[in-house]
């Protein structure tokens, strides 16, 4: 049995690291284990081929809580986030080029529609003034919506006053957002397919559901939360890869008096009547603490680290409603040189490759990918966000040569027809995002120098995501707010006194925020206090 520590973290993933962070900060004795030989969980890089550092799974930045990286300093502690510049959706006859540059934006959206252009500033306006309402939402600790504790519910108070003095118009476009699929939603002020098309797949990502399906409209507010420097709305790629993001957290606990510990494999949770007293290690070394807290997923810590008969049948059954449904797949490529896009000039330069490419060309096109998902099939013509990170940090590649990440929609955890997640069926989905790629950018087979490829299945496997859904859980309306994870637990407390969750599966779900693990300390740094007096 190893020295108690007044609190134990599962999973060195970014969210159990900012947790550490904080406790450590207010002087707990703080443990990090971590399965894997790195750290960071899904934001993480690694060199899995000779010169090449691929950002394996999570792959951009932009949701990280600019309060955690003003508070833990990370800039002094090596984060440094490059932005990227726009999206470039090639099409069969053209292309549409978002940018940074306003001029340059309008120039090329009149080329599709006038109205459209006349439109885009309008609509840009409306989403950062949805942002600015519910961002906020953000720092705050759900109230129980049963219990009559006044002091949760104040949390909410300014929320419900900045909702009364919205105009009456965006209150409205609130509701919408809240209930409408993102086409529909985006279609409100658009004409133009290409336009709506590539608006609209910020709904699907990381998402069982189509641009055509009620709910997607959130997911997509929820990727326009992000800034980078101030900058709404905008995404950045931190210097040397997502794993850059989790070393600076680390080194942020550690600075504190964190301990962490990489190849530390969580085999249960201890429990004694009631209460988290510790976890034991796959080694079988026992570690005792005061407090624990669960990185993992609520189906991991509740119904895999946990023994049998800790908690009543009721609970576990909210547990396993709780939905995942991955979608997701994730292609990293090392290239010999860049893609040269058809419907772009050889003479337009590579200005156009330095932000987000989206392969997603219409909305029947990103529909029809659906279509193949439903019913079991990965994607043949998938949507992709692909980014060339080396150009905009070249130390992930040799001089001359890059890295692509390809974020990928769709390819269903549970495949249909009996058919399971094998070699042959990760081959057959990586060619298809090649092939995806080559309709609109022909060389692209010709400067793969080395590929490798995420199913659902690898991603639970590799990272512990359950499903491999990339947000640990859905973000649909019925799994968010006071119903994440579960109905009545969306504190970060659970039903085992002093066991804790602070992954994205609580409150406000996924990606590289934060929030959790912020939130989560506060909630025990809070119960602490409470015990002393």
């Amino acid at each position: 049995m190893a020295d108690a520590y007044d609190a134990v973290v599962i999973g060195g993933g970014h969210n159990g690291l900012v947790a550490a962070a904080y406790l450590s900060r207010a002087g707990m004795r703080v443990l990090v284990l971590e399965r894997r030989h790195v750290l960071g969980g899904a934001a993480v890089t690694e060199e899995v081929y000779p010169g090449f550092r691929y950002s394996v799974a999570s792959y951009v930045v932009s949701l990280l809580r600019p309060e955690i990286i003003r508070e833990l300093d990370l800039p002094r502690h090596g984060l440094e986030i490059l932005p990227l510049d726009g999206s470039f959706t090639p099409l069969d006859d053209g292309y549409l080029w978002m940018t940074a540059d306003h001029a340059r934006t309008m120039e090329n959206l009149r080329r599709l529609s006038k109205r459209d252009a006349e439109a885009y500033d309008e609509f840009g306006h409306l989403m950062a003034d949805m942002v600015r309402f519910i961002k906020p939402i953000m720092s705050v600790v759900p109230p129980e919506p049963s219990g009559l504790h006044l002091g949760h519910w104040l949390a909410l108070r300014e929320l419900g006053r900045a909702f009364r003095d919205l105009p009456a118009e965006e209150r409205a476009a609130f509701v919408q957002l809240m209930t409408m699929s993102a086409m529909d939603f985006v279609s409100q002020w658009f004409e133009s397919d290409p336009l709506i098309a590539t608006m609209s797949s910020w709904g699907i990502i990381g998402t069982f559901l189509g641009i055509r399906s009620p709910g997607t409209a959130y997911v997509m507010l929820h990727h326009y939360m992000g800034e980078v420097d101030g900058a709404f709305g905008a995404w950045g790629i931190p210097r040397g890869g997502t794993g850059a993001v989790s070393e600076a957290i680390a080194s942020a606990a550690r600075s504190a008096g964190a301990e962490i510990r990489c190849q530390s494999a969580v085999s249960r949770i201890l429990t004694t009547n009631g209460r988290a007293v510790g976890v034991v290690l796959e080694s079988g070394q026992e570690i005792r603490s005061r407090y624990v807290l669960s990185n993992a997923d609520a189906r991991r810590t509740f119904l895999h680290l946990l023994e049998p008969g800790t908690l009543v049948p009721e609970f576990e059954d909210e547990v396993r409603r709780f939905k995942y449904r991955g979608s997701s797949g994730k292609v990293n490529l090392a290239l010999d040189g860049l893609p040269r896009f058809t419907c772009f000039p050889d003479s337009g330069g590579t200005e156009h490759l330095r932000g987000a490419i989206g392969i997603g060309p219409s909305v029947d096109y990103l529909e029809r990918a659906y279509d193949d998902a439903k019913y079991g099939r990965f994607s043949r013509e998938p949507f992709i966000d692909l980014e060339i990170l080396t150009l905009v940090d070249p130390s992930l590649a040799p001089p001359g040569k890059h890295v692509a990440s390809c974020f990928v929609q769709y390819a269903p955890y549970h495949l249909g027809d009996g058919r399971e997640w094998d070699d042959a069926e990760r081959d057959a989905f990586g060619d298809s995002v090649v092939d995806a790629i080559a309709r609109f950018a022909p060389n692209i087979k010709d400067l793969i120098l080395h590929r490798q490829v995420l199913t659902p299945l690898d991603i639970e496997d590799t990272f512990g995501l359950t499903e491999g859904n990339i947000f640990q859980g859905e973000l649909t309306l019925e799994q968010l707010f006071w119903s994440r994870p579960v109905p009545g637990f969306a504190r970060f407390a659970t039903p085992v006194r002093n066991l804790w969750l602070c992954g994205s599966s609580a409150h406000p779900g996924g990606g590289i925020m934060g929030a959790p693990g912020r939130l989560a300390a506060a909630e025990v740094l809070g119960e602490g206090r409470r015990w002393a007096r």
